[in-house]
């Protein structure tokens, strides 16, 4: 098989970024969404933070939880599941879960994140709904996306945007070179996260209140690391994850 055409499969040890800021909706979106690239940025020396926009307290399966509860059960389960990945750096914002909206506050709250990070490049969920895979486009996930892109361009780099950074908190601008995006239905950028693949599951098994059914969770995910690796032209017994690169540099 060959790579489709206009599809460029990043390789390991092809990607000369350094430095990279996740930015998602709730805890586990980046282990779903990204995990097994993660770690194969961490592999290569890749400095990888997270910005985590909500605790997640809408989640979770056991309804005998207090919800009062699921922030602290979830961020711990956040900062577990990065250590699986190599990533230190977690940063949640606190934003309620289930009632997100791209406000001038969270993009000034994830310029603050961009600005004190200084990222090469920042990932986060699309902005765009997918109707091919209606659960990536959570409304959360579209509005924390749509904070982010306005927060990369053009907020962190202006230094008269949510001036307060600047003057009272002393965060100088940031050029933000490259976006990419996941969960989207036009992807131009695939990594090849074959070596990955247990690391990533081990990150997803930390979110332990989220999985009723730990064996199904893995066997989905599989499905869909092996799709679009076949989709990128891979080998068979590959497994990848996609994205659209965007320059903003």
């Amino acid at each position: 098989m060959s790579e489709r055409p206009g599809l460029l499969v990043v390789r390991p040890g092809e990607d000369p970024v350094r430095s990279v800021l996740v930015v998602t909706a709730h805890p586990d979106d980046v282990d779903f969404g990204m995990a097994g690239t993660v770690a194969t940025w961490t592999d290569a020396g890749v400095r990888v933070s997270y910005c985590v926009v909500t605790d997640g307290d809408a989640g979770g399966f056991d309804r005998s939880v207090p919800r009062r509860e699921m922030p602290r059960i979830r961020r711990a389960e956040q900062q577990a599941a990065a250590k699986e990945v190599g990533v230190e750096e977690v940063v949640f914002l606190g934003y309620p879960d289930g009632r997100l909206a791209p406000s001038l506050e969270l993009r000034r709250d994830i310029s603050r994140v961009i600005r004190q990070v200084r990222p090469d490049r920042v990932v986060c969920q699309s902005p765009e709904r997918s109707w091919s895979r209606i659960f990536t486009s959570h409304p959360d996930h579209l509005a924390a996306a749509e904070a982010t892109v306005c927060a990369v361009y053009p907020d962190a780099r202006n230094p008269f945007a949510h001036p307060e950074l600047l003057e009272e908190e002393g965060l100088e601008p940031h050029v933000v070179r490259e976006l990419w995006l996941m969960g989207t239905d036009q992807p131009d950028r695939v990594v090849d996260v074959t070596d990955q693949v247990e690391r990533k599951l081990a990150a997803l098994r930390c979110h332990a209140s989220q999985h009723p059914d730990v064996a199904a969770m893995e066997e989905r995910v599989r499905g869909w690391l092996a799709t679009t690796a076949e989709a990128a032209g891979l080998p068979p017994g590959r497994a990848a994850e996609a994205f659209r690169a965007v320059q903003t540099g």
